[in-house]
Order: C-alpha cells, then sequence, then structure tokens
C-alpha cells in the first residue's frame, strides 16, 4: 500500500516542486496551497457525478455503438462530444473553482505568475487523487504509463488556466470587466480544449491518432515549458 501510495503521488508532487521553484520573485504560503491542493483533491467527486451525468444525457441522444467501424460514424461523434464537452468540461471547471474559491480575493494573489502556481496546484490536486484511485484498480504498470502522460497533462492545463486566472485578476483590479471575462473563460477553454483533445487521442482505436498522440504529448510538453519559463520571467505584480 505505502509503495502504491508513493508511485501515486510522488509524480504530482515532483511536478508542483518544480512550478512551485520557477515562482522566482515571492513564494506563495505553504498553506494556501495546502489549501488548493486538498480543494483540488476534493473536486474529483463533483466531476465524477458531472461526468455520470453528461455520458447518460449524451447516450440519450447518441448511441455510442452504432457505426463503431467507421471513423466518421456515431462513435467517433459520441467520444468527441463525450471528452471535450463531458470530460474535458467537467474535470476543467471543477479544478477552476478549486483554484478560484480560496485565491480571488486573497491577498496573496498580488503577482500574475501567483495565478500559474494556483492553477498547478488545484490541477495536481485532482491529478494526486485521480491517480491514487487509477493504482489502486489498475496496479504500479499503470502509474508509470500515468506518470509521463495522464500527470504532466493536468499539470499543463493548470499551468495555462493559471495564467489567463492572473491575467483576469489584473483587468479586475483596474476594473475592466471586458478583459476579465474574456480572460477567465480562456482560463477554462483552453484546458478544455487540451485535456479534451488529449483524450480523444488517447482513446482512439485509428491507427493514425495512436501514432498521433505521442507526438500531441511531446509537443504540449514543450509548449508548457517555454511558457512557464516565460510566465515566470515577465511576472509583474498587481498591486
Amino acid at each position: 500500500m505505502t509503495i502504491i501510495l508513493a508511485a501515486s503521488l510522488l509524480p504530482p508532487l515532483y511536478l508542483l516542486w518544480r512550478v512551485y521553484k520557477s515562482d522566482s520573485i515571492e513564494k506563495e504560503p505553504v498553506g494556501l496551497l495546502v489549501t488548493i491542493f486538498l480543494c483540488g483533491m476534493l473536486s474529483t467527486l463533483p466531476a465524477g457525478i458531472l461526468e455520470g451525468i453528461g455520458q447518460n444525457v449524451l447516450a440519450a441522444f447518441i448511441n455510442p455503438g452504432a457505426d463503431a467501424s467507421s471513423f466518421g460514424g456515431t462513435v467517433t461523434v459520441f467520444n468527441l462530444l463525450f471528452y471535450f464537452i463531458v470530460v474535458g468540461g467537467a474535470e476543467e471547471l471543477v479544478k477552476y473553482w478549486a483554484m478560484r474559491i480560496p485565491t480571488w480575493k486573497n491577498p496573496e494573489f498580488d503577482y500574475v505568475f501567483d495565478g500559474v502556481v494556483y492553477g498547478v496546484t488545484a490541477s495536481l490536486g485532482f491529478a494526486a487523487l485521480e491517480n491514487v484511485l487509477y493504482v489502486l484498480d489498475s496496479g504500479l504498470v499503470t502509474a508509470g504509463v500515468r506518470a509521463w502522460t495522464a500527470i504532466p497533462l493536468h499539470c499543463i492545463t493548470g499551468i495555462f488556466m493559471g495564467h489567463y486566472y492572473g491575467i483576469a485578476k489584473v483587468a479586475d483590479i483596474y476594473h475592466d470587466y471586458a478583459v476579465r471575462g474574456r480572460m477567465l473563460r480562456r482560463s477554462i477553454l483552453i484546458p478544455v480544449i487540451i485535456h479534451g483533445a488529449y483524450d480523444f487521442i488517447a482513446t482512439s482505436e485509428n491507427e493514425i491518432l495512436v501514432c498521433l498522440f505521442f507526438v500531441y504529448i511531446v509537443l504540449l510538453d514543450i509548449a508548457a515549458i517555454r511558457s512557464l519559463r516565460r510566465y515566470s520571467k515577465n511576472d509583474v505584480r498587481m498591486y
């Protein structure tokens, strides 16, 4: 049990530590990050409920078993809607609120890059508990696979979610509510697209998409690393 927990929790905690180190100007309080991390873990429950409801609603309108042999068939349409809207939408939305509730009005939220730290913390809290559940169900091999795929994915969506969230906070301080709304929408929409594409490609039986999965992972990692460095380097104080 101890080995399983270690294998499940070390990858998200390691990535969280790396992002925490990237906050070069002013580190966030550990107590606040623990709160966000726990909120991220707890958000797996509403995510599961929303995904179950969304899957049932979607299945009522689209039969996922029809035309399964055709790439353009009903099963593909079902999977597109399921992974982009139901799974991606539900998981990124609950992670967004796990980040926002403890931080939006918190006086510690005084640098744009703080949003990145908050977004990653909430996302990796979600990923940590999800990883424990997956590994308990499927074994240690799953921990190794997810350490290079699903866990970095959650970290990456958290980076972009938090970046736009930080810009939205600046806009809110200066009462630019149009920009605030646009940035908050991006902080959810962009992670949803990244997440939905990942799940759709990863679960596809199409040979072309299977090959593209690894390309997608590498490109995501490169984009995230470069973006993280740029966001950290260009960090500014809000007030």
